[in-house]
């Protein structure tokens, strides 16, 4: 284990363990998150976290990009890996007052460790190679946004938020640019990282339904049955998410680009997991906001706001999955869309519901989907579209 290893350009390979430790401090992250949106349920509330998260979402996505690239378990490498993960505890603990006194810490930090992402690609790759000219070339809009982030956090008030959205638009541009370029793609190793970041989203949406448990038991004996049932209700959800993800779309992902190109993997990872994925684990973030309120006043109506998390948090869910699934097989998940019909109607009219009642309403919509959609893709006829690429398919 001297220096850092590139493995061979075909040899593909697991997540190290450092590196979802990296991905533990962003737990903390998006509990912060929710606690914010629990906090001011409002449309601006809900757009000051989404710019929150995009910036969140920078780092987390470059360290993958930079461990793909090199060799996971080298010693170098998991060095770096663990620094940042010591300096993204300052970040994730800023992130409540990011867009107030503790801006300074959130963005310094955020820039350290998404100079130590760059730094870890750029001195691992060969000088003259065309994967180091992509990314130099992608290292100067994260540097420009670097310097955008800091000066924007000693500003206050909108002019803040106005010079980190486009500190953010800065990096997204250099990413559609960056996929003009040559990059060393290993696909196992990003489905594997974007399957772990959405567990620790879900892992928080753990964590928010347990609140109600935790309190119930402070203030008395026992667990009424009303919370029992949203809890139960809230762990179906959670669970009917990781199936929606896991069991069908995450190893048809994998499996379609492990049959592609060289020349077209860099392009499809950066559509299907940096961009389509981003919506998804942030939809689990929002919906884990809607699930606390409900768990805690679990027969209290839920207030619109809350409803419209709930039901924003699963469309974002679809966008990520179906826009991958089209990008993809070219074929619109319809159940999927279908659902999002049926879910809009329950928040619209389930204003004097009862929370827990609202839940399993949900519940079963998103079962159904799942039901028919299995049904309708293992007939025979179905299952041709569902395939790997040939080696002249075009990405």
């Amino acid at each position: 284990m001297r220096g850092i290893v590139v493995p061979d350009r075909q040899e593909d390979f697991a997540a190290d363990p450092v590196e979802l430790f990296f991905d533990l401090a962003f737990v903390f992250a998006f509990s912060q998150l929710v606690g914010l949106l629990i906090h001011d349920p409002t449309w601006g509330g809900v757009g000051r976290q989404a710019l929150l998260f995009g910036l969140l979402w920078l780092p987390w996505t470059q360290f993958t990009w930079s461990a793909n690239a090199i060799s996971g378990n080298g010693r170098p490498v998991r060095i770096l890996f663990l620094l940042a993960t010591a300096i993204s505890i300052p970040m994730a603990a800023a992130v409540g007052t990011a867009l107030d006194h503790g801006g300074t810490v959130f963005a310094v930090s955020l820039s350290i460790i998404l100079a130590l992402a760059l730094g870890m690609m750029t001195l691992s790759l060969e000088r003259d190679s065309s994967e180091f000219a992509s990314a130099w070339k992608y290292t100067i809009p994260n540097i420009v946004t670097m310097v955008i982030l800091i000066a924007g956090s000693f500003v206050d008030g909108d002019g803040r938020i106005v010079l980190w959205m486009v500190a953010f638009g800065v990096v997204l541009v250099g990413t559609v640019f960056a996929g003009r370029g040559d990059w060393i793609i290993r696909p196992g190793h990003f489905a594997e990282r974007h399957a772990l970041i959405l567990i620790v989203a879900l892992g928080e949406v753990i964590v928010a339904i347990g609140i109600p448990v935790v309190r119930a038991l402070e203030e008395g004996p026992g667990v009424p049955g009303s919370t029992v049932a949203a809890l139960v209700a809230a762990g179906a959800f959670a669970g009917l998410l990781w199936w929606a993800y896991f069991d069908r779309p995450q190893p048809a992902l994998e499996h379609y680009a492990e049959g592609l190109p060289a020349a077209g993997r860099g392009r499809f990872v950066r559509d299907v997991y940096t961009y389509a994925h981003a919506p998804l684990v942030a939809g689990i973030v929002l919906s884990a906001a809607a699930l606390e309120e409900i768990t805690l006043h679990p027969t209290d109506p839920l207030p619109l706001a809350f409803r419209m998390m709930l039901f924003g948090g699963l469309a974002l869910g679809v966008v990520g999955v179906a826009s991958s699934i089209a990008r993809t097989f070219g074929v619109i998940a319809k159940e999927r869309v279908v659902a999002m019909g049926i879910l809009l109607t329950l928040t619209l009219v389930s204003g004097s519901w009862d929370g827990v009642v609202l839940l399993i309403a949900v519940d079963v919509a998103i079962l159904a989907a799942l039901v028919v959609e299995h049904l309708r893709i293992e007939r025979p006829s179905a299952t041709s579209r569902f395939r790997a690429p040939r080696a002249a398919d075009k990405s």
